[in-house]
């Protein structure tokens, strides 16, 4: 072999020796992940159903990851404030999302600037659930059994009937300006800092109605608490097999929430498919889906693929719902 030759063999040799090199560096790298607690921001208030539903899946994903994952509420401007703090942190893995249709779909088009772009600030990891509301009630603030019954009472008392939402721009403040746009009827909207907050005003009767997601509302109704009339899915749901869809009464009218898990745009692809396989065992889990069924929710794992397609098909959706209901913000 000639000196020429000799001196490529080496330079071959030493670029596959770094090329394992680095394989090896970066493998090294994610089977160490996680060496620390996990920190799941909710961009809401603690006690709502988003919250109570997040804690759920996320107790059973840090089994998965044997680590700690630590859920941390920031609440505000309809889940902007805790959106766009997560967005700002480092894609390091340790600083998560617990995103939903209301701050990756709802929000883009509701407001002029929520603080983040709902597809270029985060890498997305995994949808968890698929989520109907409950229209329900006040029974003895509207004496009404049924949709129909509703509609008729409100027309016959425009602006004289309130309903709560857990915020402005939520999916629960969206679905009743719907409702009211749908059916024309005359209702006042009440908003509160949460889903917690807006049940518990329809229950204490400072509110009339209210349509929220069913982990916030179904207990209520099995507890006797509040009235159910409908679910707004387009059919009726296995998790409340007795209730009417709203569309029965109201044809076209479908609103479900869903929510995902999100980390920052940047985040090492290692990091987001050991994040994907722990969110896709937990809730492949039998009693995952069992308890969250027990509370109308039904679980959905995705890809990353699958659930960046997502996010974008349903922020053109949303957009349209934003449009139709009126609904405004800023």
């Amino acid at each position: 072999m000639n000196r020429i030759g000799l001196v490529k063999s080496i330079a071959r040799a030493l670029v596959v020796l770094l090329a394992c090199g680095g394989s090896l560096v970066a493998t090294s790298a994610s089977a160490a992940y996680p060496d620390k607690p996990i920190v799941v921001v909710v961009p809401f208030p603690p006690g709502g159903g988003g919250d109570t539903l997040a804690r759920t899946v996320m107790a059973r994903v840090s089994q998965e990851l044997g680590q700690n994952v630590v859920i941390e509420n920031k609440p505000g401007a309809g889940g902007n404030i805790g959106s766009a703090a997560v967005a700002r942190s480092a894609p390091d893995g340790y600083t998560l999302l617990y995103g939903t249709n209301g701050t990756h779909a709802i929000n883009q088009a509701l407001y002029r600037d929520p603080g983040f772009d709902a597809v270029k600030d985060f890498a997305p990891i995994s949808r968890l659930t698929e989520i109907p509301a409950i229209l329900v009630i006040n029974p003895e603030m509207l004496p009404v059994k049924s949709v129909p019954e509703l509609v008729a009472y409100l027309k016959a008392n425009p602006g004289k009937v309130n309903f709560a939402s857990a915020g402005n721009g939520t999916t629960s403040h969206l679905a009743g300006a719907q409702f009211g746009s749908m059916t024309g009827v005359e209702i006042t909207h009440v908003p509160f800092k949460g889903g917690a907050q807006a049940i518990t005003a329809v229950i204490g009767g400072q509110v009339a109605m209210m349509i929220d997601v069913m982990p916030n509302t179904y207990p209520q109704v099995k507890s006797g608490k509040v009235l159910a009339l409908a679910i707004t899915t387009a059919k009726r749901s296995p998790a409340a097999p007795d209730l009417p869809a709203l569309a029965e009464s109201i044809p076209g009218f479908e609103i479900s929430a869903w929510d995902a898990l999100f980390a920052p745009a940047g985040t090492p692809k290692p990091i987001v498919e050991t994040l994907n396989r722990a969110v896709r065992k937990a809730l492949d889990d039998p009693a995952i889906k069992e308890s969250l069924l027990t509370r109308g929710t039904v679980t959905v794992p995705s890809t990353p693929e699958e659930l960046s397609k997502h996010v974008a098909s349903e922020g053109a959706r949303w957009a349209k719902v934003v449009k139709q209901s009126g609904a405004q913000v800023d």
